[in-house]
Protein backbone atom coordinates (compact mmCIF):
# COMPACT_ATOMS: atom_id res chain seq x y z
CA UNK A 1 0.00 0.00 0.00
CA UNK A 2 1.52 3.32 -1.05
CA UNK A 3 1.42 6.50 1.05
CA UNK A 4 -1.60 8.00 -0.75
CA UNK A 5 -3.61 4.80 -0.34
CA UNK A 6 -2.68 4.62 3.34
CA UNK A 7 -3.72 8.26 3.91
CA UNK A 8 -7.03 7.68 2.11
CA UNK A 9 -7.72 4.57 4.20
CA UNK A 10 -6.99 6.47 7.45
CA UNK A 11 -9.21 9.36 6.32
CA UNK A 12 -12.20 7.21 5.40
CA UNK A 13 -11.95 4.83 8.37
CA UNK A 14 -11.65 7.50 11.09
CA UNK A 15 -14.67 8.00 13.28
CA UNK A 16 -16.00 10.22 16.04
CA UNK A 17 -16.01 8.67 19.50
CA UNK A 18 -17.76 9.70 22.69
CA UNK A 19 -16.54 8.47 26.08
CA UNK A 20 -18.99 6.79 28.43
CA UNK A 21 -18.90 9.87 30.74
CA UNK A 22 -19.74 12.23 27.87
CA UNK A 23 -22.41 9.87 26.54
CA UNK A 24 -24.09 9.77 29.95
CA UNK A 25 -24.19 13.60 30.12
CA UNK A 26 -25.44 13.93 26.54
CA UNK A 27 -28.24 11.42 27.15
CA UNK A 28 -29.26 13.27 30.35
CA UNK A 29 -29.43 16.53 28.40
CA UNK A 30 -31.50 14.85 25.66
CA UNK A 31 -33.93 13.58 28.29
CA UNK A 32 -34.28 17.05 29.83
CA UNK A 33 -35.06 18.49 26.38
CA UNK A 34 -37.52 15.69 25.50
CA UNK A 35 -35.20 14.46 22.75
CA UNK A 36 -34.46 10.93 23.95
CA UNK A 37 -33.34 8.68 21.11
CA UNK A 38 -32.17 11.57 18.95
CA UNK A 39 -28.60 11.81 17.68
CA UNK A 40 -25.75 14.14 18.49
CA UNK A 41 -24.82 16.45 15.61
CA UNK A 42 -21.12 17.41 15.57
CA UNK A 43 -20.17 20.35 13.39
CA UNK A 44 -17.76 23.24 13.16
CA UNK A 45 -18.29 26.89 12.32
CA UNK A 46 -16.06 29.88 11.81
CA UNK A 47 -15.37 31.67 15.07
CA UNK A 48 -13.64 31.49 18.39
CA UNK A 49 -10.20 32.73 19.29
CA UNK A 50 -8.47 30.01 17.23
CA UNK A 51 -10.54 30.30 14.05
CA UNK A 52 -12.96 27.34 14.18
CA UNK A 53 -15.51 26.45 16.88
CA UNK A 54 -17.07 23.12 17.73
CA UNK A 55 -20.84 22.91 17.77
CA UNK A 56 -22.86 20.09 19.36
CA UNK A 57 -26.64 19.96 18.90
CA UNK A 58 -29.34 17.30 18.95
CA UNK A 59 -30.91 16.12 15.73
CA UNK A 60 -33.76 13.70 15.17
CA UNK A 61 -32.45 12.30 11.90
CA UNK A 62 -29.53 12.52 9.55
CA UNK A 63 -29.35 14.85 6.58
CA UNK A 64 -28.64 13.59 3.08
CA UNK A 65 -24.91 14.47 3.15
CA UNK A 66 -24.18 13.31 6.70
CA UNK A 67 -21.72 10.73 7.83
CA UNK A 68 -23.22 8.67 10.67
CA UNK A 69 -21.43 6.95 13.54
CA UNK A 70 -22.31 5.25 16.78
CA UNK A 71 -20.33 5.40 20.01
CA UNK A 72 -21.43 4.01 23.37
CA UNK A 73 -24.96 3.58 22.00
CA UNK A 74 -25.19 7.21 20.85
CA UNK A 75 -25.90 8.09 17.21
CA UNK A 76 -23.58 10.81 15.89
CA UNK A 77 -24.23 12.85 12.73
CA UNK A 78 -21.63 14.97 10.97
CA UNK A 79 -21.96 16.90 7.71
CA UNK A 80 -19.23 16.25 5.15
CA UNK A 81 -17.75 19.76 5.39
CA UNK A 82 -17.32 19.53 9.17
CA UNK A 83 -15.96 16.00 8.78
CA UNK A 84 -12.75 17.40 7.30
CA UNK A 85 -12.07 19.05 10.67
CA UNK A 86 -13.49 16.60 13.21
CA UNK A 87 -12.58 13.17 11.84
CA UNK A 88 -10.99 11.11 14.58
CA UNK A 89 -12.09 13.32 17.49
CA UNK A 90 -13.02 12.08 20.93
CA UNK A 91 -15.69 13.86 22.97
CA UNK A 92 -15.10 13.50 26.71
CA UNK A 93 -16.68 14.95 29.84
CA UNK A 94 -14.64 15.99 32.86
CA UNK A 95 -16.38 16.38 36.20
CA UNK A 96 -13.88 18.86 37.61
CA UNK A 97 -14.49 21.99 39.70
CA UNK A 98 -12.09 24.17 37.70
CA UNK A 99 -12.12 22.75 34.19
CA UNK A 100 -15.27 20.63 34.12
CA UNK A 101 -17.47 20.14 31.09
CA UNK A 102 -17.16 18.67 27.63
CA UNK A 103 -13.65 18.36 26.23
CA UNK A 104 -12.91 17.57 22.62
CA UNK A 105 -9.65 15.83 21.79
CA UNK A 106 -8.93 16.56 18.14
CA UNK A 107 -5.89 14.91 16.52
CA UNK A 108 -6.26 17.25 13.51
CA UNK A 109 -5.91 20.49 15.49
CA UNK A 110 -2.52 22.14 15.48
CA UNK A 111 -3.69 24.79 17.95
CA UNK A 112 -6.53 25.07 20.47
CA UNK A 113 -7.66 27.91 22.68
CA UNK A 114 -7.33 27.73 26.45
CA UNK A 115 -11.01 26.98 27.01
CA UNK A 116 -10.96 24.16 24.43
CA UNK A 117 -13.95 25.33 22.40
CA UNK A 118 -12.07 26.55 19.34
CA UNK A 119 -9.17 25.27 17.27
CA UNK A 120 -7.22 25.67 14.05
CA UNK A 121 -5.87 23.11 11.59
Amino acid sequence: MNTKEKELKEFTSASISVTSQACERIKKAMKLEDKEGWGLRMSVEQGGCSGMSYKMTFDEKRSENDKIFESNGLKIFCDVNSWLYVRGIEVDFLDDMLNGGFKINNPNANRSCGCGTSFSV
